[in-house]
């Protein structure tokens, strides 16, 4: 006891466990961070800034969210990690005093055309299990109004123990009921097959009548279509009789034996349903998409009209509504139906369905439906509704890592997501957030700029302090942060209009409006407003309209900006022609790769459950090609040292002289015209960052012939230095004679335009209409909306 009252009496000291404050990178070199070293207090907000390309991701995803998930994965059984991802450690010297980390990324959300707001969150799950109970009538497991599950009945002989060594045999009949609509498959949409887009039907199989992409007699198919004895293959199928087609085209799969190897043959309908059509169109290769546009109709499903559910499903209902009722509805509207509902005997459910709902209203999704497919959401939508689950979450202590969450909100969305970034570090979480906006800037209790430049320019520590040390650092950031533009004193006089009357599409309300060509036109209004509804229903698709969206530009290790850009092409024929040998040996995908690394410029090397290595091949020392065709040089250079070149030495390189290739210059200037004259060309894709992915694909997209150019946020990943930058694109773009419509939030864009249309006053059916439309000193000057007013703060009018 005395030993008790002693302790008592001390002065109190800070615990040792208490002196973990601090996050510790030493030595990071991922991707193109040059050994840094820095320190990042816990339980505070930290923001990453800096040039877009300067090393933000490399040093908060690649370094230490990478490091702690690798460190959790590997407290898992061996067994358990067998099925996980297997993570390298990063290469950095040291890391220390992490913690969980939680990643909030921009990826959309995965493609899966049953993927809905409702069944990536908790809330449709929550809604089948209120119906279930008080749906009327009442017609069985919260499976039975669920989309995905199909019905089942199955029927025969079970057998029923009678006592010791008695048994009786019963006939029995199972059925299980569930949700799906048995026509469309729980899909919304039937399809329909152009036959003449599948088959040539005046030649036979032998001759090539398949015209689907992949499907060839010379590999497996045609020993399985030769082979089978369903049909001869030697005969036009016009000629076939009605069995004959109807294996061609539609039998369940079933085994067969071919030269001694059992293989499984199905109809050519059911396999394009299961190999293309189960994926979302838009994920697929260009080529495939080409063709299930030619070859495919969709059509709403006439059985259950589009709701994806059984007719049993949609015959049970709570106060006159069926759960695709309840699905359709706007979330904020869905709220205060739920709330309306008193019933006790489900209190706890519907507390949590109205804490989810109101979450989403909360972080500014409530314009959402819940049966919206997930594939539809743009970037900063997806990441928004990923953010949900963490806002209730009990857990402190976590590291919440972010990318740009500032995306795609307007200026008047901006501060309500501070104020939920602020919540979780209030929580006792550290809150890491990679970001451009300075609005979100100025939140932060520490700020690490990372620079000068991008990629082998940047990878360095610039600044590390407050907000305050950052205005007045002298950095790129620095500089920038109090930048505002100016209202242009002279606008562009329109060539025409691009008329658009009664557009309807979501929840656009009959809109009419006149898009001004020949000028840049920037489309602005809250999140949810009906922006990109009004583009891509009525202006995309046009005859001469360039859509450039904000969809992630997939890369693997083996694309490059010289593959992605089809600048590899006339520098491969220029090589080949040069040295009087195939195109095909200057690819390292194709016949020039190196034997010993197959064209990758490192070897990976499986370690079963432990992390797999990846090391530089020793053969060709990572430059991927052979050693013979290293040997075949083009003015003094080979393949290999032109893709080691940045775009601005290869601009030099191929534009004069001998070396000139005009079709490869032209793409090395838009490339050069984007911001991205530092990329080396044959840097691999998946080493870039989210802002040089979308320039590059604008400087892809910028090749294509047409008149109107629509591009969706183009500001995304972008620092203020490289905004500037874009909007002198946008100037060459309009003073050439094109007509450039932007959808933007960014204010120095709006500043920019020549004519501004906005939409609102507010999100879901509270928008949809044109609040303003006229020049930006006008909507300044008249303040008359959310824009203006957010507009003329920031031009300090």
């Amino acid at each position: 006891m005395s030993m008790a009252t002693k302790t008592d009496t001390q002065s109190p000291t800070l615990h040792t466990a208490d002196s973990h404050d601090l996050i510790r990178v030493h030595g990071a070199r991922v991707n193109n961070l040059h050994d840094v070293s820095v320190e990042i207090p816990k339980r505070r907000l930290t923001v990453f800034t800096g040039v877009s390309g300067s090393g933000k991701s490399s040093l908060v995803f690649g370094t230490i969210a990478a490091e702690s998930q690798r460190l959790i994965n590997e407290t898992y059984s061996a067994f358990v990690q067998g099925f996980m991802p297997t993570l390298a450690r990063p290469d950095v010297d040291l890391l220390e005093g992490l913690t969980t980390a939680i990643i909030v990324d921009q990826e959309r959300m995965g493609s899966n055309p049953r993927s809905t707001v409702g069944t990536a969150t908790d809330a449709h799950a929550m809604l089948r299990i209120l119906f279930s109970r008080l749906g009327q009538p009442h017609i069985g497991s919260p499976n039975a109004y669920s989309f995905n599950v199909p019905s089942v009945k199955a029927s025969g002989a079970i057998t029923v123990e009678r006592g010791v060594g008695r048994t009786k045999t019963e006939k029995a009949t199972f059925h299980r009921l569930g949700g799906m609509c048995p026509r469309c498959e729980g899909m919304g949409s039937v399809t329909d097959f152009d036959r003449s887009a599948l088959y040539d039907e005046n030649l036979s199989l032998d001759e090539g009548a398949l015209t689907i992409p992949g499907y060839s007699m010379d590999g497996w198919y045609g020993r399985i279509y030769r082979g089978c004895g369903f049909f001869d293959s030697a005969k036009p199928i016009r000629k076939y009789t009605k069995r004959e087609l109807h294996d061609l085209l539609y039998k369940e799969p079933t085994k067969i034996k071919v030269d001694g190897i059992n293989l499984t043959y199905e109809g050519l309908i059911p396999k394009i349903q299961k190999s293309m059509l189960s994926k979302d169109v838009d994920a697929l290769q260009p080529h495939i998409r080409a063709f299930v546009e030619r070859a495919v109709t969709f059509s709403t499903c006439p059985e259950c009209n589009g709701t994806r559910l059984a007719q049993e499903a949609l015959s049970s209902k709570i106060d006159g509504r069926n759960i695709a009722d309840v699905c359709a509805m706007q979330i904020s509207d869905l709220a205060d139906w739920v709330r309306s509902l008193d019933e006790p005997s489900v209190a706890p459910l519907l507390t949590g369905l109205q804490h989810l709902l109101d979450a989403f209203t909360e972080i500014g999704l409530g314009y959402l439906s819940l049966d919206r497919p997930a594939g539809t959401l743009s970037g900063g939508e997806a990441q928004r509704t990923k953010m949900i689950r963490h806002l209730g979450s009990s857990l402190t202590d976590v590291t919440y890592v972010f990318d740009e969450p500032t995306i795609g909100l307007h200026p008047h969305d901006i501060a309500r997501m501070n104020d939920l970034l602020l919540q979780l570090r209030d929580k006792g979480n550290t809150v890491l957030v990679v970001e451009h906006k300075p609005e979100a800037i100025a939140i932060a209790d520490h700020v690490v700029d990372l620079g000068p430049g991008a990629g082998t320019e940047g990878g360095e520590v610039v600044f590390e302090g407050t907000v305050e040390g950052l205005r007045t650092s002298g950095t790129l950031t620095g500089r920038h942060l109090d930048d505002r533009a100016s209202v242009k004193p002279a606008v562009r006089t329109p060539s025409g209009v691009l008329e658009v009357r009664g557009a309807d599409t979501h929840n656009l309300q009959n809109v009419d409006v006149d898009i001004p060509l020949g000028v840049l036109v920037v489309l602005t209004g809250v999140a949810g407003s009906g922006k990109s509804s009004l583009i891509d229903g009525s202006v995309a698709g046009r005859e001469g309209v360039v859509t450039v969206d904000q969809g992630a530009i997939r890369g693997s290790r083996r694309s490059n900006p010289a593959t992605y850009t089809g600048l590899l092409d006339p520098i491969r024929k220029a090589f080949a022609k040069a040295n009087g040998v195939k195109p095909a040996l200057f690819s390292a995908n194709s016949e020039g790769a190196c034997p010993a690394c197959n064209g990758a410029g490192v070897i990976y090397t499986d370690l079963g459950v432990m992390a797999t290595v990846e090391s530089t091949c020793e053969e060709c020392e990572g430059k991927r090609f052979q050693s013979a065709v290293l040997e075949f040089t083009f003015g003094g250079r080979n393949i290999a040292d032109v893709l080691a070149m940045p775009v601005t030495e290869a601009e030099e390189f191929l534009g004069a002289g001998e070396t000139r290739i005009p079709a490869a210059h032209k793409i090395l200037e838009r490339l050069a015209d984007v911001g991205l004259g530092y990329l080396s060309l044959g840097q691999p894709l998946s080493t870039l960052s989210g802002g040089e992915r979308q320039r590059i694909k604008l400087a892809t997209r910028m090749a294509e012939k047409g008149g109107v150019y629509v591009l969706d946020e183009p500001t995304t990943g972008l620092h203020l230095a490289d905004v500037e930058q874009l909007l002198g694109l946008l100037d060459r773009l309009v003073d050439s004679g094109k007509s450039v419509i932007v959808i933007e939030h960014h204010q120095a864009v709006m500043a920019h335009a020549d004519w501004i249309i906005d939409l609102g006053p507010g999100a879901g059916h509270d928008g949809g209409r044109i609040v303003f439309e006229g020049t930006p000193a006008d909507l300044v000057a008249t303040r008359s909306t959310l824009t203006g007013e957010h507009l003329a703060a920031y031009v300090g009018a």
